[in-house]
């Protein structure tokens, strides 16, 4: 018989084989494939031919993949404009090559989890739990909308309960890893078995026998990041998504796609729930709900005796240290009152290492990366000045680089390391520790230090994002946030409603249980519509600000962002292509076409970087156009145009 196979290379067509009359489709299959062998998929019967065609070369001993897999991939791809090979190989990526996969009994889950454990809820969840359960019969996505502290993960674990108790597979998707350690404890205690965990930290066996337990149906549980999403379900029968509104889903490096929004489109194609959880939904989640896409579903109150933080908004421009330091008098009067109270401290700063910028007091050269248009970052912990872009790193020099002057560079602006010697200096007594992805290397450092400060073993934990949101520390009462104006600057569509997020989570880690907790945020910008949305706790209002100016501007939720970035090391094909591609670029009603320039990162890992960004109105079809007006144009070896739809990073 002729098979069409789809295979891992980074196409979107399927080439016909040879195959056994038996081959199913969706079997996984070893093809010959130019020079090599590589692994595919049978994407389709094809029709007898007088061509001389090649024949598969293994079939593998496992469940195929099923229509609902292979319709995701086809749709997932289109969507995107991404060749959906790669998609494929994202999805068997785990597979190691298929050398384990042997048929084994399934798991039995109702032996292993006791369903009937968990704690009891209040009226608020209970009524949550039955609005939830109200949409499984006719699914449709699910906004669990709940304040810090308000109990989301018991309501929606009772989804989780009901889905499991049916036999069927969860996925829980998060977008960081430093989320899963408290979501596999509650789980674990509730359940009474260890959920498995999807990342991409894992080994190599990890993922195979992962993989093979999802794909022989063993392993109904599984808490794991973007790429969760691909695993060999058999029976998936509920999504969710926890931080939905978190930036980390969206995947920037190829093949480029949003998993927040294709876990919601994998939950329509199986005909399944799927719920996104946040306390600060996006608003392009909110614009869902609005137009009653989406069902709304509110916990308003924090969980047993805790309360809202109290907020306060520090004018920097009045309030500098004595001592010239980032911490001012007022956040170093609240966390002195916190550690004689023996409570503990968090200070945030989205910004790693010592400080961001190191420049020559002499000749005002600024050191920056030989591979990248970016600042090196000084990391004083080891002595180092490393780019966050190529992670291109050189020992700190004692002179500068371009004037050979000595002892004349400077570091420039805080950083949280920065911020750990000015908490030495004030407080040498306190137990303090670091919590970035540079300090936490491996899973094993990041449990140990958030298990450390659940325990009251740390007195003021630094950190950057990762520790914003999420966890839950008891004693933790006063959270410092240094530099509250850091995410408004750069001219993001989006900067007002990602701080207003982030602050708003980062706050939600202070006071979670009766402990009275206080939260202090340093702005040099008090005035700015986000300050003030946090100190009235309006955030209702502060998104339908947000979608107005949206709505008037022709921006997102409101129309669709696509952006085209052409690369290449050298700077001159890649400037070409961008003119070739302006000059014949599509003149449609309901399209604008901006662009090209130069990109604001213009050169990362020594590529060079020009952007387009068009704006469509969402009734145009627009992955044709785009996929005709790219393919029209051929590029030299070495320059790439990579399609970014619905961009969030626009660097």
């Amino acid at each position: 018989m002729i098979v069409n196979v789809l295979t891992t290379a980074p196409l979107d067509m399927a080439y016909s084989y040879e195959a056994p009359e038996s081959t199913a489709l969706g079997a996984y299959v070893k093809v010959p494939f130019g020079k090599r062998e590589i692994w595919g998929v049978v994407w389709g019967y094809g029709q007898a031919s007088d061509k001389d065609l090649k024949t598969i070369l293994e079939i593998a001993e496992c469940p195929p993949m099923n229509e609902v897999m292979r319709s995701f991939i086809d749709k997932i791809g289109h969507y995107n404009i991404v060749p959906k090979g790669l998609f494929l190989k994202t999805a068997i990526t785990g597979a190691d090559k298929f050398k384990v996969l042997k048929r084994g009994k399934p798991k039995i889950y109702e032996k292993k989890y006791n369903l009937d454990v968990g704690p009891e809820l209040t009226n608020e969840q209970l009524k949550a739990v039955h609005d939830i359960h109200a949409t499984f019969d006719q699914p449709r996505p699910v906004l669990l909308d709940g304040i810090t502290g308000s109990g989301k993960t018991e309501v929606y674990l009772e989804a989780v309960t009901a889905t499991l108790s049916k036999g069927q597979s969860v996925l829980i998707m998060v977008p960081e890893i430093a989320l899963t350690n408290a979501v596999i404890d509650r789980l674990t205690q509730r359940f009474g078995a260890k959920p498995a965990i999807w990342h991409s930290q894992m080994t190599p066996a990890q993922r195979r026998n992962i993989w093979n337990a999802v794909a022989r149906g063993e392993e109904l549980l599984v808490i794991g990041a973007r790429s969760a999403l691909f695993l060999p379900w058999r029976d998936l029968g509920l999504i969710v998504v926890d931080e939905e509104h978190d930036q980390a889903y969206k995947q920037e490096d190829m093949p480029i796609y949003n998993a927040r929004d294709m876990a919601v489109l994998r939950a329509h194609l199986g005909k399944i729930p799927i719920i996104l959880a946040s306390a600060t939904p996006s608003l392009e989640t909110m614009h869902n709900v609005w137009t009653d896409r989406y069902k709304s579903v509110e916990l308003r109150h924090r969980f047993g005796a805790a309360n809202p933080p109290s907020l306060h908004v520090i004018d920097m421009r009045k309030d500098r240290s004595d001592k010239g330091l980032f911490i001012g008098n007022t956040l170093k009067q609240a966390i002195d009152q916190s550690l004689e109270s023996k409570e503990q401290t968090l200070l945030y700063l989205n910004r790693r290492g010592y400080a961001p910028l190191t420049l020559c007091k002499a000749c005002g050269e600024k050191v920056t990366c030989p591979h990248c248009e970016a600042w090196l970052v000084e990391h004083r912990n080891t002595k180092m000045l490393k780019c966050h872009h190529c992670d291109y790193t050189i020992k700190q020099p004692d002179a500068c680089p371009s004037c050979d002057e000595t002892d004349s560079l400077v570091p420039c602006g805080p950083g949280v390391e920065r911020i750990a010697e000015e908490v030495k200096e004030l407080w040498p007594e306190a137990k303090m520790e670091i919590l970035t992805s540079d300090t936490s290397t491996d899973v094993s450092h990041l449990q140990n230090t958030l298990q450390r400060m659940q325990d009251n073993d740390i007195d003021i934990l630094i950190g950057t994002q990762m520790i914003a949101k999420g966890h839950h520390f008891p004693n933790l009462t006063c959270v410092g946030v240094v530099d509250a104006d850091l995410g408004l600057a750069g001219g993001d569509l989006r900067a007002g409603e990602r701080t207003y997020q982030l602050l708003t989570q980062v706050s939600g880690r202070a006071g979670r249980e009766e402990k009275a907790g206080h939260v202090w945020l340093q702005s040099y910008k008090p005035e700015a519509r986000v300050m003030k949305a946090l100190l009235s706790n309006d955030r209702d209002q502060f998104l339908e600000i947000e979608a107005s100016e949206r709505e008037i501007g022709r921006m997102p939720p409101y129309t669709r962002l696509v952006a085209l970035i052409i690369k290449s090391k050298n700077q001159n094909h890649a400037q070409t292509i961008a003119r070739q591609l302006y000059q014949i670029a599509p003149d449609i009603k309901g399209l604008d076409v901006w662009g090209p320039a130069q990109a604001p990162l213009s050169k990362i890992r020594d590529q060079w970087r020009f952007r387009f960004l068009l704006c469509a109105e969402k009734t145009l079809n627009i992955q044709p156009i785009i996929k005709t007006w790219v393919e029209a144009i051929k590029t030299p070896n070495g320059t790439t145009i990579t399609v970014d739809m619905d961009p969030q990073n626009f660097l």
